[in-house]
């Protein structure tokens, strides 16, 4: 087993584990407790009463977080030439097709977020084995297969995240820095769980919301009380 650092032991003892916080408290506690010298993310983990192996079930969706993610995502766009200048032009990071289809066959991977218009879909067959365990994999489900190729990217450059339920139920999505205030990544992971809240599956029984979790990529987890936030 691995032994905690001095400065990581000194930290966990700050964190109640018996104790469920509301989600402003976790959200200061989880800004104290991280140990990491770099602008570490903020992940939330949502375990959800229900059976992702039920095709209504295996929750997939986006959610346009307020204050974004802190991060700039590179994006993607696989597109004919008459819709290449619009896709730069909103801010796309690359932007092609055979050329870029023949790349990510190669190994490159150097992108967040892949969009693609309707029209080459079928192209995108040959690297679909590349980017589909990845998540990359544009789908109409997530606003990533789109003729509006502009708003797609634009969105994303400004947030909006796209989310799926793991085998064991639970999303994991970051909502944010341990540099943004308290408030910030309170209201980003409260637009998170109100968009889970809102698909909940009419199919899923018993409790929907069982735990929710945050952490940052080097600290201690801190429980959320799912009953201490209102939607």
């Amino acid at each position: 087993m691995k032994k905690l650092t001095k400065k990581r032991r000194a930290v966990e003892g700050k964190v109640d584990k018996n104790k469920e916080y509301t989600l402003p408290e976790a959200m200061s506690l989880v800004k104290e407790v991280n140990t990491a010298k770099f602008d570490a993310s903020v992940d939330l983990h949502v375990r959800l009463g229900i059976d992702p192996r039920k095709a209504d079930q295996a929750l997939r969706g986006t959610v346009s977080l307020p204050h974004g993610t802190g991060k700039t995502k590179r994006v993607l766009v696989f597109c004919t030439p008459d819709k290449a200048e619009e896709a730069k032009a909103a801010g796309a990071d690359h932007v092609g097709l055979e050329d870029y289809i023949q790349k990510v066959t190669e190994g490159w991977m150097d992108v967040d977020v892949v969009i693609a218009t309707p029209n080459v879909m079928a192209q995108l067959g040959k690297v679909a084995r590349i980017l589909g365990p990845r998540g990359l994999m544009p789908n109409p489900k997530t606003g990533t297969v789109t003729n509006d190729i502009a708003a797609a990217v634009q969105e994303v450059k400004k947030g909006k995240i796209a989310f799926r339920v793991d085998k064991f139920g639970i999303v994991h999505a970051s909502v944010g820095r341990v540099s943004f205030t308290p408030e910030q990544l309170t209201e980003n992971a409260f637009e998170l769980i109100s968009t889970l809240v809102r698909m909940k599956p009419a199919s899923a029984k018993g409790t929907y919301m069982k735990t929710i979790a945050v952490a940052s990529t080097m600290s201690p987890g801190i429980a959320v009380d799912p009953k201490s936030i209102k939607i």
